[in-house]
């Protein structure tokens, strides 16, 4: 699902503008983006948890030429997914399985 079709979908679902959907799509994406960057996790109850994890900086291999290369420190999101969310997915993976043995 694209953003676009996000935004159309909370629109029919809550009856609002997509222009307001929109700007609270907007919003959210925006807000978590801030959190992350200040090194805060989001934990959205059900859904699962952002938060920024730090890779210590390591050596690695460049395999084109075989040369020991130096990888740097960094910082990266992760997402964990909620108890709910899980459950939902594995539900519905357990459906789309017995629908395709049928």
């Amino acid at each position: 699902m694209k953003k676009s079709e996000l935004i159309q979908e909370i629109s029919r679902r809550t009856e609002i503008p997509k222009s307001i959907s929109e700007s609270v799509v907007n919003a959210l994406i925006g807000t978590i983006e801030d959190a992350l960057v200040r090194d805060d996790k989001v934990t959205l109850l059900g859904f699962g948890t952002f938060k920024t994890k730090h890779r210590s900086e390591s050596s690695g291999i460049n395999p084109r030429t075989g040369d020991e290369i130096f990888i740097p420190a960094t910082r990266y999101v992760s997402f964990k997914a909620g108890a709910k969310l899980k459950a939902n997915v594995k539900s519905a993976s357990k459906g789309l399985m017995r629908s395709c043995i049928q």
